[in-house]
């Protein structure tokens, strides 16, 4: 009995060993990927399962992705606040621009008076002018410079100048005073030759012709005082009596018209300025006649002016109380033009 139970002894034990090494292969198969195992630490779903992290950690595509949605969020603020802004100064520019234009057509259609000049320029060269006024005096002499300095000028203007229709020899200087300007029919009193103003005393000076174009010229001039021509042909007082600019200014005639032979250039000067003591008839520069491009035979000088009162080739002087049309003032430019 005791021999036939061994087997049965022998048998048992060996089944424990199976059962413990089947629980063992159990726990050593393979899993399949993906599949956490029954003793595996948490950490694995970690790897496994990203969307399982905690809220305080991240990886580096979450932090590309909200820095992309944050500047994003940041530029669309901005345009919200530059929109409003942008159009403010658009609409800020259109109306400066149309103030401006506005502007510009009133300045072109306000004209006054008959020279058709638009009156706001009008009053700013009518201040220039009181102020001009106001420091002018007989006794202000232009700068003169030595001799050595002295150039030609430019020949700066043709205007009135057509030298196809002029004879030199056939000149003539038209003088018309005060007292003709009241006859119905105006005609000149005087008619005088070249020669005729060469009997003055002759006068030289230098000074310095001035551009309104901005350029000026130091110019050796020679001639005839327009002071001494007025007053010895008793030109520029309404009694006729002798000529006397301190003592019996209310005397004068208040301005002197000049004008080029076929009367194409025109001038308007104050008998103050005419009567200065540098403005000259002027028929010599650097020592020699003039030449037809710089006035001859006879052209007029006026230091305490711009250059387009020196009219060039006098053909008729008119003494008058009205005060004259002039060449430039009629195209926007400043009647007084003093400096």
């Amino acid at each position: 009995m005791n021999e036939k139970q061994n087997p049965l002894n022998e048998s048992e034990k060996m089944s424990a060993p199976d059962a413990e090494s089947g629980e063992q292969a159990t726990h050593n198969s393979p899993r399949v990927p993906g599949e956490r195992a029954p003793d595996a630490p948490d950490t694995e779903l970690n790897v496994l399962w990203p969307s399982a992290l905690s809220p305080d950690e991240t990886t580096p595509a979450t932090d590309a992705r909200e820095e992309k949605t944050e500047a994003a969020g940041a530029c669309e603020e901005a345009r919200r606040e530059t929109l409003p802004e942008s159009r403010r100064s658009f609409l800020v520019g259109a109306a400066a621009a149309l103030a401006g234009f506005g502007a510009w057509r009133w300045l072109k259609t306000s004209a006054a008076d008959a020279d058709s000049i638009p009156w706001p320029l009008r009053r700013a060269h009518e201040f220039n002018e009181r102020l001009a006024r106001g420091y002018f005096s007989t006794s202000r002499l232009a700068p003169t410079f030595p001799r050595h300095l002295a150039r030609m000028p430019r020949t700066n203007g043709d205007i009135g100048l057509d030298v196809e229709d002029f004879a030199p020899a056939e000149w003539r200087l038209e003088v018309v005073s005060l007292m003709d300007g009241a006859k119905d029919e105006i005609a000149p009193s005087l008619s005088l030759t070249l020669a005729d103003i060469k009997t003055l005393p002759r006068v030289e000076e230098v000074t310095e012709l001035k551009c309104i174009e901005g350029w000026s010229q130091v110019v050796h001039w020679a001639g005839a005082r327009f002071a001494d021509f007025a007053a010895t042909y008793q030109l520029a007082t309404r009694s006729g009596e002798p000529l006397d600019v301190e003592n019996k200014a209310a005397d004068l005639v208040r301005y002197v018209s000049l004008e080029t032979p076929d009367g194409v250039y025109y001038v308007g000067l104050d008998i103050e300025s005419a009567l200065h003591p540098q403005t000259l008839l002027c028929y010599e520069m650097d020592g020699q006649p003039l030449t037809p491009a710089h006035g001859a035979p006879l052209r007029l000088y006026v230091p305490v002016k711009y250059g387009i009162k020196s009219i060039k080739r006098i053909g008729r002087i008119t003494f008058t109380d009205q005060r004259p049309f002039d060449y430039w003032a009629d195209r926007g430019y400043d009647w007084y033009s003093g400096h």
